[in-house]
């Protein structure tokens, strides 16, 4: 299950508004027969290409899968129907599949043909790399990450606006690979104004999938995210739009205001906080939250470290709400 968590991780970036599901088939004698993960939408899940280069040496044996296999008919034929066909024995699952359409039932028939199936090892792993799917499914909103750039004193632009650039290049390309594992770049259209970005993912090689540019309020004439979304209003209506567009993680890349309004309305699933050993030393640079904060000491928000690395001479601090607004009992991963 470790192997098929890993297969899932290695295509991220590439199956969306597909789950990255990875799955490994052991023969009869517990041998390695076949692997596979999910492909783009339209092409094989996991479990088709694993069993697709297992061949006959499925039969009779184990399929180990991070999701639970799908029971209908999409853009592919039910994952659950072609294990029976290839005669597994046994089907491991991590996680349950909290989408209305599987939920249970991919299991169901499974077991109904006679198939041995086993729920929830490594479940915690598989959950940890899903979790922006899994949120979708469960809330039908994206899962929302804050990426914010700043100073050890929390300030994220000088007085006159400039902020490039805060930090160096290991955290900026950090950054850039968030781009490329979210469906959405979302920014006001200050931030836009300011820095004029693309809010594409600038790596190398040029990843296969760029995100929706998404910017609240109107971008300027002639600005370089075009083509974008434009989107106005309450945030939670923003989220229900782009999570009906199948947007599973929209990383959320505005300024001040923006980013308060996300925290302040509990919106936010994920911080990631890029710390640079620089200080503005007053008061008049931008901070990280623009608005009414926490009033006393009691009324603090508090969260839970998730990571600490550091990228070069910066800092990258991962956080998440302890609770999370969107966790499952036991808290997000």
């Amino acid at each position: 299950m470790r192997r098929a968590v890993e297969l899932g991780q290695q295509v991220r970036t590439r199956t969306s508004p597909n789950p990255w599901v990875g799955a490994v088939v052991l023969g009869a004698d517990g041998s390695l027969a076949g692997e596979g993960a999910t492909a783009p939408p339209g092409g094989p899940h996991a479990e088709h290409s694993a069993l697709a280069e297992a061949g006959e040496l499925a039969r009779a044996g184990t399929c180990f899968t991070t999701l639970e296999p799908c029971s209908t008919h999409g853009r592919t034929p039910p994952c659950a129907d072609a294990l029976i066909a290839a005669g597994v024995r046994r089907v491991v699952v991590a996680l349950i599949d909290p989408d209305d359409h599987v939920q249970g039932r991919g299991v169901a028939r499974l077991q109904a043909s006679g198939v041995e199936v086993s729920i929830g090892v490594l479940a915690d792993a598989a959950a940890a790399s899903l979790w922006p799917y899994l949120v979708h499914r469960r809330t039908l909103r994206p899962y929302v990450v804050l990426k914010l750039a700043a100073t050890l004193d929390g300030r994220i632009a000088a007085p006159d606006g400039s902020a490039r650039w805060l930090t160096g290049d290991l955290a900026r390309a950090d950054a850039h690979r968030l781009r490329a594992m979210s469906d959405a770049v979302l920014v006001g259209a200050g931030t836009i104004r300011a820095d004029d970005s693309e809010l594409t993912a600038r790596l190398d090689p040029v990843p296969e999938h760029q995100p929706l540019r998404v910017v609240l309020g109107h971008a300027p004439d002639g600005a370089r995210v075009h083509p974008a979304i434009e989107l106005t209003g309450d945030l939670g209506a923003v989220l229900d739009e782009l999570g009906a567009k199948g947007v599973l993680q929209v990383l959320v890349e505005g300024g001040a205001r923006v980013a308060h309004g996300f925290h302040a309305a509990g919106l936010v699933d994920r911080y990631v906080l890029y710390f640079a050993p620089a200080l503005f030393g007053g008061d008049d640079a931008v901070p990280m939250f623009s608005g009414p904060g926490a009033p006393r000491v009691e009324d603090l928000w508090r969260g839970r470290v998730v990571s600490v690395t550091q990228l070069g001479s910066d800092l990258r601090v991962e956080l998440a709400p302890d609770p999370s607004p969107t966790s499952t009992p036991g808290g997000a991963p």
